[in-house]
């Protein structure tokens, strides 16, 4: 049996935050503005994941107005929803996320990105697409006003 799941998340960006993707730091002058690291792909892929389980979405799981969640780190709210998506016996077949911001450029950290989303998923790193694209410097993300992210995933019974 599978199931499939889709998630989007935003966060703005402000100055003074440390920018977090897919559970690593960018070097990057901006971050994102947050209750937790503010990990919009992160965020996405558990909305994905909580989708395709029909168990709502990551604010239902991990409230912001939860203090054990303030600054929390992405990847460890992602653990959970995998215990979770475990629990109900499914895994992971595929996730693919897209993250669009003007910048910084993506490319340089994709490898590292799949890697450590990988690793917190326990899936082979081929399990794990990321993607980055602009909007050509329209809306919200094309003003550097924040960054978006979208995920799919794909579940199938263990």
């Amino acid at each position: 049996m599978y199931r499939i799941g889709q998630g989007y998340d935003v966060h703005r960006l402000v100055e003074g935050r440390e920018l977090w993707l897919c559970g690593i730091r960018l070097d990057f002058e901006l971050g994102l503005l947050g209750h937790s690291d503010a990990d919009v792909a992160i965020h996405a892929l558990c909305d994905a994941i909580l989708g395709a389980l029909a168990l709502g979405d990551i604010g239902t799981h991990f409230p912001d107005t939860d203090p054990r969640y303030k600054g929390i780190d992405s990847k460890k709210l992602l653990a959970n929803v995998c215990q979770l998506m475990r629990d109900k016996g499914y895994e992971l077949g595929n996730c693919d996320i897209t993250i669009c911001a003007e910048r910084p450029k993506m490319k340089p950290y994709i490898p590292s990105m799949r890697q450590t989303l990988a690793e917190v998923i326990n899936t082979p790193v081929d399990n794990i697409s990321v993607k980055a694209t602009t909007t050509e410097r329209l809306g919200f993300t094309g003003r550097m006003e924040g960054i978006s992210a979208s995920a799919v995933a794909l579940l199938h019974k263990i």
